[in-house]
């Protein structure tokens, strides 16, 4: 199982272990904003956001308007975006009002 996560049709960030991302979708639920993998980063005390979703694209970031924490299984935390991943030379900050 690998750590996933979508943004759904309402901007909803969703996390989860699964293998394919379309195990994250509840009934009814759409995934027009993409996807990718994430991995918690015990230095920097952040989320980060990387990679894409075949099945529904690279993650749009501007469209998260809400996280779901409790699939993260963590406290809110920062969340960063790496659009260079692997590299991690920029860290775009995710929904910073929702932390």
């Amino acid at each position: 199982m690998y750590q996933k996560f979508i943004i759904n049709q309402d901007g909803v960030l969703i996390f989860g272990n699964v293998y394919q991302h379309r195990e994250l979708l509840k009934c009814g639920d759409t995934c027009p904003y993409g996807g990718g993998l994430w991995s918690y980063d015990a230095l920097r005390g952040a989320i980060l956001l990387y990679g894409r979703s075949f099945a529904f694209g690279p993650p749009e970031i501007a469209q998260v308007r809400d996280i779901d924490w409790d699939s993260a299984g963590c406290v809110p935390c920062p969340l960063f975006f790496l659009p260079d991943w692997p590299q991690e030379n920029r860290l775009l900050p995710v929904a910073p009002s929702l932390w």
